[in-house]
């Protein structure tokens, strides 16, 4: 952290009106009014540096979020595998726990139209990397007209305290949601919500697949996650809408949920 070292306004303002016995009165009586005419403009530059000095320090801390209120069109290149989405690939510039290699570095794609929102420092684990006790949320994206999604990520000690554990080992799909849920929903978890659970595996990764209904959540009525363990965290893939947003968008939102891997 940058520090500021004060100098006393006694040394800086400090002048001498004493004259020599043999000096002449009218040459002592200018040196001293020449001397505090200069005060003003001294107290002057003190006061904008005063106020220059927190402006500069706020402008050396790191940005909480490289987020960006455009389409992610406008900055993210097309996927490979279809033109009518773009590609997110997470890079350590992007979150404190990527910075921190605390997160295995991940993608997936979005619409074009879709924006890239700011999370709040508290929310993002920039506080307590590379060891945090709870859940953190490492990126968000949404369109108020088809949904939202989020890539949550919990420290593995709370599931289990096995290192370096699989999501095979932290159990069935239907124990770890269970822990998991509330994540998803932004409040609570019933397991009656959900209706369908998968497991798919894309090389050597595994990932646990869900879809539930849950018209009592902050995240929307319909979510859809994926979840996976790699070092020591459990990543969780949520995407989230309303019953208007499901109707005109679930295809484009379960594209997006499937595009998911580290």
């Amino acid at each position: 952290m940058a520090t500021a070292t004060l100098v006393p306004t006694s040394k800086i303002f400090s002048s001498s009106t004493k004259c020599p016995a043999l000096n002449k009165a009218r040459t002592c009586v200018s040196v001293a009014s020449s001397q505090q005419q200069q005060l003003p403009r001294r107290r002057e530059l003190l006061l904008k540096s005063a106020v220059a000095i927190p402006a500069i320090l706020q402008l050396k801390e790191a940005p909480i979020s490289e987020a960006r209120e455009v389409d992610v069109g406008s900055f993210l290149p097309p996927s490979p595998s279809d033109p009518n989405f773009v590609l997110f690939k997470a890079k350590p510039s992007d979150t404190p726990a990527l910075r921190a290699g605390n997160v295995q570095p991940y993608q997936f794609v979005l619409p074009p139209n879709w924006k890239q929102l700011r999370i709040a420092n508290i929310l993002s684990g920039n506080y307590c990397q590379p060891k945090c006790a709870e859940p953190w949320i490492e990126v968000k994206f949404e369109n108020e007209k088809q949904g939202k999604v989020q890539v949550v990520a919990s420290p593995l000690i709370r599931l289990t305290n096995k290192p370096n554990a699989t999501i095979e080992d932290l159990g069935e799909p239907e124990k770890v949601i269970a822990s998991l849920g509330p994540f998803v929903t932004g409040n609570s978890y019933d397991s009656d919500e959900l209706l369908n659970t998968s497991i798919e595996k894309i090389g050597d990764q595994t990932y646990y697949k869900y879809v539930l209904e849950t018209p009592f959540a902050l995240t929307g009525s319909h979510n859809l996650a994926k979840a996976t363990a790699k070092g020591n965290t459990v990543v969780l893939f949520v995407v989230s809408a309303t019953e208007k947003q499901w109707q005109s968008s679930q295809k484009t939102l379960q594209a997006i949920l499937d595009s998911f891997q580290l």
